[in-house]
């Protein structure tokens, strides 16, 4: 129940964030936070990640749906007792359940982050985008940390077999 509620919190955010820029900005319309490195840009965004497949949201439909049971049938079977598994599941459900809903009631997502990393203008993304990362990040983390906690086991604690 912990991670659908960081699932719903993740949601809240991005759904309102969004709601906030569609109703206080024209779409290209900008604001600096940190000059040269991170401002609120209105844009949109009907493809996926910097706006491959533009306009495929039947395939964004379909991809979606499968993900977001994968993920909870995951987190049903895997997670329990496994925190940092349920965190970054939690994390990525919020993120594409928060997308989905842009690309079903909108048919674009809205994207209002815009950074410039080392002079490089990152393409505009959202909150339900930056929890996807984050629980990939968070996942991938859990994973190395377990393959290393089953090869200790395997090895012994210096990672040498004893015989």
């Amino acid at each position: 129940m912990f991670y659908y509620l960081i699932a719903l919190f993740v949601i809240l955010l991005d759904q309102i964030t969004k709601w906030l820029i569609v109703s206080k900005m024209n779409l290209g319309d900008s604001i600096p936070i940190i000059d040269n490195i991170l401002y609120i840009t209105s844009h949109r965004n009907r493809g996926a990640a910097w706006g491959i497949l533009q306009g495929q949201m039947w395939l964004f439909y379909v991809i979606t749906i499968i993900v977001i049971i994968a993920i909870m049938y995951y987190m049903q079977k895997a997670a329990k007792g496994k925190w940092l598994l349920g965190v970054s599941l939690a994390l990525m459900l919020g993120g594409a359940i928060g997308n989905f809903i842009d690309r079903v009631v909108r048919k674009e997502v809205v994207d209002f982050i815009h950074t410039y990393i080392f002079t490089y203008n990152f393409p505009v993304f959202n909150i339900a985008d930056s929890a996807l990362v984050v629980g990939v990040v968070v996942l991938m983390i859990e994973m190395l940390r377990e393959e290393r906690e089953s090869k200790e086991k395997l090895h012994g604690e210096n990672g040498t077999h004893h015989s």
